[in-house]
């Protein structure tokens, strides 16, 4: 039997090189813990290259990753720094195209004494910083990365919530609220995109353990039908679902991952 040549380490080094530059880039938001972090790590192990911001610099992180682009820190609450983010992306991307963007990034608010902010409280100032990081920034993301999406036939998901489809006991209104129209503008976001061959989701977590996650949450594990929290990776797994070729008919959608606490 003809043994196959051994390929030079070179050669080799080469060909991982080529193969990570045509491997396709997703830009996610919110990236630095929770959905976003194990979203970024979910793509990354799938080959995908990543291009990502948060409030913190973690770029000690992404030193360890080559497929990590770049990190750029941002506070998304603030039209400039979405702006500023939108331009830097661009400029790493440098013509590329754009196979999926991730709107995940966002706030829920609490009082300080774990209140639930309604509307009959709360500073409407503090409303409008809600609004602009869970709704107006997945807005501008998608107005600002559309040509680079437009070329590769991407996919953009949107982060929601189950408190944007029933009263939660703990995500306060303006969260729920915001959350609620993050839905519709999805609908809205795949019939005009959908013109560019953009396909737009959503994906609807319920209790994931994450930071935003407190104590008093545990007490929601019996209306679950599967009894128990979610984890970061459930949703991560299926954002990239949604991203990926097997979803290629799939827009305007949005999925639940509740664990079943959805239909109640």
């Amino acid at each position: 039997m003809t043994e196959s040549p051994e390929i030079p380490i070179a050669d080799a080094a080469s060909a991982a090189d080529t193969q990570a530059e045509n491997a396709p880039i997703a830009v996610i938001t919110g990236a630095s813990r929770g959905i976003g972090e194990a979203t970024a790590q979910h793509f990354m192990a799938k080959g995908w290259r990543i291009i990502t911001c948060s409030r913190e610099d973690i770029a000690e992180r992404q030193e360890k990753y080559p497929l990590w682009m770049a990190h750029i820190p941002t506070d998304l609450s603030h039209r400039s720094s979405t702006e500023h983010f939108v331009e830097r992306a661009k400029e790493v991307l440098q013509g590329q195209a754009l196979q999926a963007l991730v709107n995940n990034a966002a706030i829920s608010p609490k009082t300080a004494f774990k209140e639930r902010l309604g509307c009959l409280n709360g500073d409407l100032n503090h409303w409008a910083s809600v609004f602009e990081l869970n709704f107006f920034a997945p807005l501008l993301l998608c107005r600002g990365l559309a040509a680079p999406l437009a070329r590769a036939k991407g996919a953009v998901v949107n982060i929601t919530s189950i408190a944007g489809h029933a009263i939660h006991p703990f995500a306060g209104s303006a969260y729920s609220t915001s959350k609620a129209g993050l839905s519709a503008l999805t609908r809205e976001l795949a019939v005009e995109f959908g013109q560019l061959g953009v396909r737009v989701n959503a994906v609807s977590p319920g209790e994931i353990e994450t930071a935003m996650l407190t104590p008093e949450y545990e007490a929601l594990v019996p209306r679950i039908p599967l009894q128990k929290l979610g984890e970061p990776q459930d949703v991560a797994a299926t954002i990239y679902w949604l991203c990926a070729p097997e979803s290629r008919y799939i827009s305007g959608t949005e999925i639940f991952v509740t664990g079943g606490q959805h239909v109640y």
